[in-house]
C-alpha cells in the first residue's frame, strides 16, 4: 500500500513510468511506433489489434496497463518526428533475434483481427526486407 502511494506521488512529479521507459529507449520507441503503424495499415483500428498491442507492451516490454494510454500519447507526438524508415534504421545494427522479435510482433498485430489487408502484407514485407530476415523467421520453433 505504501509503495503504491509512493509510486503515485513519484508519477505525479516525474511523469508516468511507462512513458519514461519508452522515452529513454529509442529502439523501444521505434518498435512501438512501428506496431502502431501496423495497426493503422488497414485503415481501421480493431479491438483485437489494440488488445494485442497492449499485451505485447505488457508481456514483452513491462509497460503496465495503467501506462498504455499515456505511452500512446507520447508515441503520437514522437511519430510526427519519426518516419518508418528512421524507426527501422534503429534495428539495423541489432542482433538478428531482436529484429525477428519486431517482425513477429508486427505479424501478431496484422493477424489479430483475422484479416490480412494488402497494406498490412506490404508493410510487413517491406519491414522484413529492411531487417534482412525472411518470412520463415517469423515462425517460432519449439525447442
Amino acid at each position: 500500500m505504501a509503495l503504491a502511494l509512493i509510486e503515485k506521488f513519484r508519477s505525479m512529479f516525474e511523469g508516468d513510468a511507462g512513458v519514461r521507459k519508452v522515452a529513454d529507449d529509442p529502439v523501444l520507441s521505434a518498435e512501438l511506433l512501428l506496431l502502431l503503424r501496423m495497426i493503422l495499415a488497414d485503415g481501421s483500428v480493431s479491438e483485437s489489434e489494440m488488445a494485442t498491442f497492449k499485451r505485447i507492451c505488457t508481456e514483452s516490454f513491462g509497460i503496465g496497463p495503467e501506462s498504455i494510454d499515456r505511452v500512446m500519447e507520447y508515441l503520437h507526438d514522437f511519430g510526427y518526428e519519426t518516419n518508418g524508415a528512421q524507426a527501422l534504421a534503429l534495428f539495423q545494427d541489432l542482433d538478428v533475434e531482436r529484429r525477428k522479435l519486431l517482425a513477429r510482433h508486427m505479424a501478431e498485430i496484422a493477424k489479430a483481427d483475422h484479416q490480412l489487408a494488402e497494406n498490412e502484407v506490404r508493410l510487413l514485407r517491406r519491414t522484413l526486407e529492411a531487417l534482412g530476415i525472411s518470412p520463415a523467421d517469423l515462425v517460432v520453433k519449439n525447442a
